[in-house]
């Protein structure tokens, strides 16, 4: 196949192009400043069509991955680029395909489980869930990542693209050892006694092993009948508490120190960044993937957990630990 992947320089989008590159698949990733990679890449502004938009034409499957990192202040500036960096892009990708004499068959759109609400009695699936804006446990700040999400997939939604598929991926955070990535993040707070309950920890974690991620984006190619949203996240989230717990068992280490709400809001202003990528319950189950007879190879979090640890030791010559506890 031919895969081209706007915005695939991030962690999400190596994990994809890694994987297909082995397959023997021509890949192309685009980004503003992509760095030199076992496939191709080249060079977009995510908002005018260039010579990238060559690719799309004959193309099987496009992935647009493409968005300012949220991992900052919500002040007006950043604010303005996570939106505009999401909107334009989906924009631009869909001005492409538009013009494309060969389509792609489908087109794989980013977008997020934290369109969901702020939950804790029951699962957000895409039937029944309810898309979050105005739960009144929500900070007021939080409601402008409900305002991207929709945004997101609003533009999704009227891209005039008649002979591609399309497909909104409400992906919630994918897990690999890779450094950098959200799990090598948590698992740094563990090695240091740090990975403790945050708040009160009763908020939801809903996350996806990047096998069972790869393995549902090939689901969705091959899948011709689905479209729209679809939920990609492991069937089992798990109270905040309960993840880290496991994931400090897992590496072996006893001791993780909380940290109380005021703290994490006095850390995130020091570390630019929002609670809400904390403190936010996101209880999101995939009812469409399990509803089509897609199964997840890692559904629990204690095997997840136990395989990304392996393979972060490995990948950074630490020793692996055996059943009980040892070194070999």
């Amino acid at each position: 196949m031919k895969i081209v992947i706007p915005g695939g320089s991030g962690q999400v989008g190596t994990v994809l192009a890694r994987e297909f590159h082995r397959r023997g698949d021509q890949v192309l990733v685009l980004g503003r400043a992509p760095l030199p990679a076992p496939w191709r890449t080249s060079t977009w502004d995510g908002t005018t069509v260039g010579e990238w938009a060559r690719d799309i034409d004959g193309a099987d499957v496009v992935v647009n991955l493409a968005g300012r990192n949220v991992n900052c202040r919500y002040n007006a500036a950043n604010r303005r680029d996570i939106m505009e960096s999401r909107v334009r892009s989906v924009d631009v990708v869909g001005r492409a395909i538009a013009a494309a004499a060969n389509p792609p068959r489908v087109w794989l759109q980013a977008s997020t489980a934290t369109i969901y609400a702020h939950r804790f009695d029951a699962a957000n699936d895409e039937a029944t869930g309810i898309i979050a804006g105005e739960e009144p446990e929500a900070p007021s700040q939080w409601r402008f990542s409900i305002e991207v999400a929709r945004a997101w997939e609003r533009a999704l939604e009227e891209a005039a693209t008649p002979r591609t598929r399309k497909v909104a991926m409400r992906s919630a955070m994918t897990m690999s050892p890779d450094r950098g990535g959200i799990f090598d993040v948590l698992l740094g707070l563990v090695r240091r006694g740090l990975g403790g309950r945050c708040g009160d920890g009763r908020q939801f974690v809903s996350w996806v092993h990047e096998r069972d991620f790869i393995r549902a984006v090939d689901f969705l190619v091959s899948r011709g009948e689905m479209s729209g949203a679809v939920n990609i996240c492991s069937p089992n989230p798990l109270p905040q508490a309960e993840f880290m717990r496991i994931l400090r068992s897992t590496w072996g280490t006893r001791i993780g120190l909380p940290a109380a709400r005021w703290m994490l809001e006095v850390g995130a202003v020091l570390l630019r960044t929002e609670t809400e990528l904390i403190l936010k319950s996101r209880r999101v189950v995939p009812g469409r993937l399990l509803s089509a007879g897609f199964e997840f190879g890692y559904p629990d979090w204690s095997a997840a957990a136990a395989e990304l640890c392996r393979r972060w030791r490995a990948a950074n010559g630490r020793p692996v630990r055996s059943r009980t506890g040892d070194s070999t």
